[in-house]
């Protein structure tokens, strides 16, 4: 009997202890760069869900009913903000549990698209290029490590309000997310500080909060839509300013490089290359956003460096 007593008290001893741990609290996200930062913060306790898959565009996407069930009743859901994800307004909507857009944290660091004389862009049929018009809010915020820290950190406080019993493992985690930034920021500035002043370009806009926090800059952007084939005279056009750099890289984005890619840099000393944006196919851990912001970091310095 007292062997049988033992073995119970060991038994609701350890349910005690594990128990907190094990809190059921659900987190969306609306992007893979969020749930990197949620699950950094949950680390141990949870795993946030991400809302779109990788590949799909944050600015186009459509939401299946499977996707408004799961926005309407996860506890707590990180976006963007209306300027990223355009289609979830509408479904917020109908929402009673906490739901936050980042992009109006106060503490953020926000750029907005301006006009840039270096800058060619294509508008014709590519709604998102409109998004990007001068003044308007550059929402690919998370590309700063000192805005990821200002999302942590309310992520941190929203997990210990619903989940008191793990608040010390939420702040725990923070703690160590941000000890982690300082030795990735380190990394990446000395990685970086090499390919300071190379030109490059990019098909699109996306990567000004990533450049300024490492003192780089792209030459110009050439953004076109995806489903509208330029004309002869703009391709010229763009090949000209290529000529005029000599040896550089032209970044696209997966999972789809522009068509007009391979004609653009046909016979000129350029490289083609991706830089991942949203760190699509990274492993909802700890430490995927470090992870996130490394590679793009290695992706670019790796290709200007092979010049």
């Amino acid at each position: 009997m007292s062997r049988f007593f033992s073995l119970f008290v060991v038994f609701v001893a350890s349910f005690l202890l594990i128990g907190p741990a094990q809190a059921d609290v659900k987190v969306l996200t609306s992007i893979k760069p969020l749930q990197l930062i949620a699950a950094a913060v949950q680390d141990g306790v949870g795993v946030p869900e991400v809302l779109l898959p990788p590949g799909a565009s944050p600015h186009h996407y459509a939401l299946r009913p499977s996707d408004v069930r799961k926005v309407q009743s996860v506890d707590l859901l990180y976006w963007i903000g209306p300027d990223m994800e355009g289609f979830l307004p509408r479904v917020l909507n109908g929402r009673t549990l906490p739901s936050v857009a980042v992009q109006e944290l106060p503490g953020l660091k926000l750029r907005h698209f301006a006009e840039d004389s270096q800058s060619h862009t294509d508008d014709d049929g590519d709604e998102h290029d409109h998004d990007h018009r001068p003044g308007t809010i550059d929402a690919h915020l998370w590309l700063s490590p000192i805005n990821a820290r200002v999302i942590a950190a309310k992520m941190a406080a929203d997990l210990s309000a619903a989940d008191p019993a793990n608040t010390a493992r939420y702040q725990s985690n923070l703690k160590g997310f941000n000890q982690r930034l300082d030795a990735m920021d380190a990394r990446l500035k000395t990685r970086l500080a090499g390919i300071a002043g190379k030109p490059y370009f990019v098909f699109h806009e996306a990567f000004d909060y990533f450049e300024d926090n490492y003192g780089l800059k792209h030459a110009g952007v050439f953004a076109v839509a995806a489903e509208v084939q330029p004309g002869a005279q703009h391709v010229a056009a763009m090949r000209t300013r290529l000529q005029a750099v000599g040896k550089t890289c032209v970044f696209s984005e997966p999972p789809l490089r522009p068509r007009l890619a391979e004609t653009l840099v046909a016979g000129l000393p350029v490289k083609l290359a991706e830089l991942d944006a949203l760190g699509g196919y990274t492993p909802a851990t700890a430490q995927g956003y470090e992870q996130l912001l490394e590679k793009l970091g290695s992706d670019l310095a790796g290709c200007l460096e092979s010049l």
